[in-house]
């Protein structure tokens, strides 16, 4: 059954308009045999699997996310939507801790995304001197995750 898919200009501006105003990343839709899914990628999203993606407490320290941190350019945000986990499963030990100096690229943290483990790079050296979210916490798009000195 080779039917031609009846590809909607407007339809398709619009779900893309939708990415903008809501900052999500992907959106797909259904109707009948038809599906449709319009996706931006963020920049510099690896995958990485996951034994489980079960939320476990860390014994990292969380603070709430200062104005300051992300005025000044060097908090790490979310590049997507997702549920933010800090170590590789639960019990693990954290991928980093306030106080930990990492280079550009290591894994800071984990966003799952529609089952999708992707691993947020450094985007550069540094030292992490806070952690604003908790193991397991939902983040949305440009939300500030920790913060590089």
């Amino acid at each position: 059954m080779n039917r031609k898919f009846p590809l909607d200009e407007d339809a398709l501006r619009r779900l893309a308009s939708i990415l903008e105003d809501t900052g999500l990343t992907e959106i797909e839709v259904e109707a009948g045999d038809h599906r449709i899914r319009v996706a931006k990628t963020p920049a510099a999203v690896h995958a990485a699997p996951l034994a489980s993606a079960a939320s476990a407490q860390t014994t990292a320290e969380v603070g709430p996310a200062t104005p300051a941190a992300a005025e000044s350019g060097s908090a790490v945000t979310s590049p997507m939507v997702g549920t933010a986990y800090l170590a590789s499963e639960p019990g693990a030990k954290p991928f980093v801790q306030p106080g930990d100096t990492v280079a550009e690229g290591q894994t800071l943290l984990i966003i799952e995304a529609m089952k999708v483990m992707n691993a947020l790079p450094a985007p550069r050296a540094g030292r992490v001197s806070q952690i604003l979210v908790q193991d397991g916490q939902p983040v949305e798009f440009g939300e500030p995750l920790l913060v590089l000195e």
